[in-house]
């Protein structure tokens, strides 16, 4: 029979194995997560919807489709079981439609980020640089 230090012991390693491969699901994770969380919180989709809707959606399309070609080529995996074209077709298409259920998501919440400026301010009328 075990004492009460060896099943303590026992506990703590399995509680280290799984903190370990939590560590390791979220390390593998975390790009999706930044990538949806970027979609959910970065993109202004007030401004995104009119631009797909006006046939931005076609590029998207042959993006996804570029993506998985290349995942596919890049990574090729043998045998019969093996993960193909079609597979990653459908894992880059599920991403994309996450990304869009995250703007439906910002609309229906109203989580539009904060508009960021990126050229400077126009200069005041009748101000010239440079001259004395």
């Amino acid at each position: 029979m075990a004492g009460p230090w060896e099943t303590l012991g026992q506990v703590l390693l399995s509680l280290l194995v799984l903190l370990g491969d939590l560590a390791w699901f979220l390390l593998r994770v975390s790009p999706v997560l930044a990538w949806l969380a970027w979609a959910l919180w970065g993109i202004d989709w007030r401004k995104t919807w009119p631009v797909l809707a006006r046939g931005g959606w076609v590029p998207l399309v042959l993006l996804v489709v570029l993506i998985a070609l290349v995942w596919s080529q890049l990574l090729p995996q043998q045998g019969p079981a093996a993960p193909n074209f079609w597979w990653r077709l459908g894992a880059v298409s599920l991403l994309a439609a996450a990304t869009l259920f995250c703007g439906w998501l910002q609309g229906v919440f109203g989580w539009t980020p904060a508009e960021v400026e990126l050229e400077p301010p126009d200069a005041p009328a009748g101000h010239e640089h440079g001259h004395p």
